[in-house]
């Protein structure tokens, strides 16, 4: 055995054996070995060792001859690279090299480890909005601390065991130590109170064995609830409009939590239920759609009403028809009659102006007849057909004409010719007589017969 001391031993012929001292051959190794997984931020100590070598000379390099990112400490039998921090700068394959020469022989021997790094220091940081409203927006924050590799990272945001919202990182090709952050937007509910608000980051690498793999951390949501309303109802693009216009109703409601909203035309008739939840369209508005309008807001903790009216003026054809149509005279009888198609039926009156410009109502019927008209000159009447939604007002003129004579010139004429003929009538008489009584006594002298007669 070349190891074996074999001093004092002789050979057959009485000779001594070559006398062998207890020795061991020149071997390396590096610790440790190959490769090693370290946390950037922490302490790494690579340890190059040697056997069989009285006095080793080391040295140490990256693959690639970057800076060692680190300190070297020789001893006797072993050499130490030390780098305190870890560093992403130290993230390579180091090379230590070993000669050893006794003055007979010199041997060198060199082995690699492969450095690599990750960093997952830290649980989460969560930041939620001071104050979760039920049914306002509210954001949370999650910070995930000095992460690498990034493209690795995996982030879920949960609520109680609900997932709200996955996110990685896989497009990440940043080569640097970054803290990483992931946004949620949600709107908290009644039914959220108490319930926990989970960030669960992991950094799932292949092949590199540290723990933890998974870090969470969670805070609980405290979920301010209001009952506070805020309605607006309105109509476009008025209160009051035509027969005809486009018509929007709107309303709108926030609360805490968030309102369910009814719109509908009042009396709340359970058959005609909402029209819709926010909005009724009226293409061409008509009467029938004029009236109060209801917008309700309510959430479990309360309700809110508002009202607002509607006034829809209707589209008037109103008409006055005069029978007879020519022109009328004194003592005549004149019947007008006024008709609308105004929706709903209109209540129709008759006024007659007065001379003093003021109107006198002299008939609610929609036939007017006057009868023995006895004014001559121009009258002036005007109908009204009114309902629920407005009015109008058309007008007819009358001229009332005169007899032939005026009866102030016929007097005179009358007087005289009464005169005359109180004159003429028993004259004329006289003479008829007198005329055949001379026919009598055969004779046709006037004379003869006047003194016969006297």
């Amino acid at each position: 055995d070349p190891g074996q001391d074999v001093t004092g031993l002789l050979g057959p012929l009485g000779t001594p054996w070559l006398m062998f001292s207890s020795f061991k051959a020149f071997e390396m190794e590096i610790i440790p070995a190959e490769r090693i997984v370290a946390q950037i931020g922490d302490m790494l100590i690579l340890t190059c060792n040697t056997t069989g070598c009285a006095s080793p000379n080391f040295s140490w390099r990256t693959q690639m001859d970057s800076p060692l990112g680190g300190k070297v400490s020789n001893h006797r039998t072993y050499s130490t690279l030390t780098m305190n921090p870890v560093s992403i700068v130290n993230s390579h394959s180091y090379l230590c090299t070993v000669i050893c020469d006794d003055g007979e022989k010199k041997e060198k021997k060199e082995k690699s480890v492969k450095v690599e790094l990750y960093s997952f220091p830290s649980d989460p940081i969560i930041e939620i909005s001071p104050s979760l409203v039920a049914g306002e927006q509210a954001t949370v924050i999650c910070r995930i601390p000095d992460v690498y590799p990034s493209d690795h990272l995996e982030v879920l945001l949960k609520k109680d065991e609900h997932v709200l919202h996955r996110e990685d990182f896989q497009d990440d090709d940043s080569m640097n130590l970054e803290t990483k952050i992931v946004t949620y937007t949600f709107h908290p509910m009644a039914e959220d109170i108490g319930k926990e608000i989970t960030c669960v980051a992991r950094l799932p690498i292949a092949d590199m064995d540290f723990e933890p793999k998974e870090r969470t951390s969670s805070q609980m949501q405290i979920v301010i609830l209001n009952a506070n309303f805020i309605t607006k109802l309105s109509i476009e693009p008025s209160t009051t409009v035509k027969e005809g216009e486009n018509v929007s109703i709107q309303c709108s409601a926030e609360s805490n939590p968030p309102p369910k909203i009814i719109l509908r035309r009042k009396p709340d008739n359970a058959n005609m239920g909402p029209y819709s939840s926010r909005r009724i369209l009226l293409p061409s508005v008509m009467f029938q759609n004029a009236g109060d309008y209801e917008c309700m807001a309510e959430n479990e903790f309360g309700n809110s009403r508002r009202e607002i009216t509607l006034n829809v003026k209707c589209k008037y054809n109103t008409m006055i028809t005069v029978i007879p149509t020519a022109a009328l005279s004194e003592g005549e009888t004149v019947t007008m009659k006024c008709t609308s198609s105004s929706n709903p039926a209109p209540v129709i009156s008759w006024k007659k102006k007065k001379a003093t410009g003021e109107s006198e109502k002299i008939s609610k019927n929609a036939t007017l007849t006057i009868q023995n008209l006895k004014s001559q000159g121009l009258w002036l009447y005007e109908c009204e057909a009114c309902n629920p939604f407005g009015k109008e007002e058309k007008a007819v003129k009358l001229y009332v004409q005169g007899l032939l004579e005026e009866p102030v010139q016929m007097i005179p004429l009358i007087i005289a010719f009464s005169s005359v003929a109180a004159v003429v009538v028993p004259a004329v008489a006289i003479l008829i007589y007198v005329s055949r009584q001379a026919k009598v006594n055969g004779s046709y002298s006037l004379v003869k017969a006047l003194r016969l007669k006297v």
